[in-house]
C-alpha cells in the first residue's frame, strides 16, 4: 500500500513537470494561467488550454508553444538568474546544445550542462562597475575642463578685444603716416619746381627751408629739437650719419643755437625723410593688414559651437593620430581630417562641417565633409563618435563604405551624467 502511494506521488509530480510552462517570462505569465481554454496571444485563436506546451503549433505567432521547438516564429525565454535574462529561437530547445547560462532550454535532452550564470553575472558586474569608475572620473574630469574651457573663453574674448584696440590704435598711426607721407611728397615736389621769374636763390633757399622747418615742427611749437628730427629717422639704419646732419640742419632755427647752413645737406635730408615716410607707412600698414586678419581668425574660430559650456574649446588647435596600418590618420577637431600613406602623401577626409548629435546628445558626432575627390565620384567625407573616456585619444578609424570614413574618438567631455543611470539599469 505504502508503495502505491510512493509510485502514485513521483508520477504525479512527474505530470506536474510535463505541464510545466516554461520559456515565459514574469510578464507573460497572466496569459498562460490554468483555465479550460488558451487564447492566442495574438488573438488569432482559441484553443483547449492541454495543447499549450504539447509540441504541436496551433497559433500562428507560436504563442501556444513558448517550451518547445514546434514553432518556426516561436521563442524561448531564458530566466538566467544572476545574468542578463534573454530570448532565443525556439527552434534551440532540446537540440542537445545549452543556449541559456542556466541550461533550461536544455530540460529534455541528453545535454547536461552546468549553470554558468552566476560567473557570467561577476564579471558583468565588475565590468559595469569598472565603466562606472571610468564615467565617474570622466565627469570629474569633464568638470574640470568645463571651468578651463570658460577661462580660455574670456581669455580669447580678451585677447579680441586687445587686437580691437591694437588695430584702432594703428588706424590712426596710419593716417598720420599717410598725411606725413602726403606732406613729405608735396615738399619734394616744391624744391623740384624750378624759382619764378625774379626769385633770387636765397628767397628759393629761404622758401625751401621754411617749408622743410614745417615739416619737421610736429608739435607746432615754433621750434625744433633733435627729438623731433629724430622721430623722422628712427628706422633708418645709418641713424648716426642722419642724426649728425639732422643737427646741423637745426642749428639757427628759431629757438635753436645758429642758423641753417646751406641747402644740398637739406635737400639730401628732404629726400630720405620723404624715403622714411614711405617705409614706415609701408610697415604700418602690413602691422594693420596682419592685425585685421588675426581679428578675423580669432572671431571664426570665437563662433564656432563648443559645448553648452565651451567644454569642447580646449580641441581646438589639437591634433590626434592614429596609425592603421600602413595609413596615419590625424583629426583636427574643428578644422580637418587626413590621412597620410607610407609615402607622405596627405589626403584630406573632410573639412569641419557640423555636430550631427541625436536630439538626446547633440555633442555626440561631429561632420566633416568636403574633402578630396573619390576616385568613384564625389567627396570623402567623415563621421566622428564620441565616446566617455578619461583621456582624450583617437580609439579607431574604419571606412565601411568607399571613401566614407568612420572615427571613435574619446574623452572626458563626451561623459553624461544620465549615462550611469542608463548603464546601471540596462547592464546590471
Amino acid at each position: 500500500m505504502r508503495f502505491c502511494v510512493i509510485f502514485g506521488a513521483v508520477l504525479w509530480f512527474s505530470l506536474l513537470d510535463a505541464r510545466k510552462i516554461r520559456g515565459i517570462s514574469s510578464s507573460y505569465k497572466r496569459f498562460y494561467k490554468e483555465r479550460r481554454s488558451f487564447l492566442c496571444i495574438d488573438g488569432s485563436k482559441v484553443i483547449p488550454f492541454e495543447q499549450v506546451n504539447d509540441d504541436y503549433c496551433d497559433c500562428e505567432d507560436g504563442s501556444d508553444e513558448p517550451g518547445t521547438s514546434a514553432c518556426p516564429r516561436g521563442r524561448f525565454y531564458c530566466t538566467n538568474l544572476g545574468f542578463r535574462p534573454h530570448y532565443i529561437p525556439s527552434s534551440r530547445v532540446n537540440d542537445g546544445i545549452c543556449d541559456c547560462c542556466d541550461a533550461s532550454d536544455e530540460y529534455n535532452s541528453h545535454a547536461r550542462c552546468q549553470s554558468t550564470c552566476w560567473n557570467l553575472g561577476q564579471r558583468e558586474r565588475a565590468y559595469v562597475e569598472g565603466q562606472m569608475r571610468t564615467l565617474d572620473e570622466g565627469l570629474r574630469l569633464k568638470q574640470q575642463m568645463i571651468e578651463e574651457g570658460v577661462l580660455l573663453w574670456r581669455e580669447k574674448q580678451a585677447q579680441l578685444r586687445k587686437l580691437q584696440q591694437v588695430a584702432e590704435d594703428l588706424q590712426i598711426r596710419l593716417e598720420e603716416h599717410r598725411r606725413r607721407e602726403h606732406e613729405a611728397k608735396r615738399f619734394k615736389q616744391q624744391r623740384l619746381k624750378p624759382p619764378a621769374a625774379g626769385d633770387s636763390g636765397l628767397e628759393r633757399q629761404h622758401n625751401t627751408v621754411t617749408s622743410f622747418f614745417q615739416l619737421l615742427n610736429n608739435n607746432k611749437d615754433g621750434s625744433i629739437t633733435v627729438d623731433e628730427v629724430w622721430s623722422k629717422v628712427a628706422l633708418i639704419q645709418d641713424e648716426e650719419q642722419v642724426l649728425s646732419q639732422a643737427e646741423g640742419l637745426i642749428k639757427g632755427t628759431p629757438g635753436a643755437q645758429g642758423s641753417l647752413a646751406g641747402e644740398e645737406p637739406h635737400l639730401r635730408t628732404a629726400d630720405r625723410a620723404a624715403e622714411w615716410e614711405a617705409t614706415n607707412l609701408k610697415k604700418v600698414e602690413e602691422a594693420y593688414e596682419t592685425v585685421n586678419m588675426e581679428i578675423s581668425d580669432l572671431r571664426k574660430k570665437l563662433a564656432i559651437d563648443y559645448g553648452t559650456d565651451w567644454e569642447f574649446l580646449f580641441l581646438n588647435s589639437q591634433c590626434y593620430q592614429l596609425k592603421v596600418y600602413e595609413y596615419t590618420y590625424t583629426l583636427c577637431p574643428f578644422n580637418e581630417v587626413t590621412q597620410r600613406n607610407a609615402a607622405g602623401t596627405d589626403v584630406s577626409l573632410g573639412k569641419w562641417g557640423m555636430w550631427a548629435g541625436s536630439s538626446q546628445n547633440h555633442y555626440s558626432k561631429m561632420i566633416y565633409e568636403n574633402g578630396e575627390p573619390c576616385w568613384q565620384g564625389g567627396s570623402r567625407a567623415t563621421t566622428v563618435t564620441f565616446q566617455c573616456g578619461t583621456e582624450t585619444s583617437l580609439r579607431s578609424v574604419k571606412e565601411p563604405a568607399k571613401c566614407q570614413y568612420v572615427m571613435d574618438f574619446q574623452t572626458p567631455v563626451a561623459c553624461q551624467p544620465v549615462l550611469k543611470q542608463q548603464r546601471l539599469h540596462s547592464e546590471l
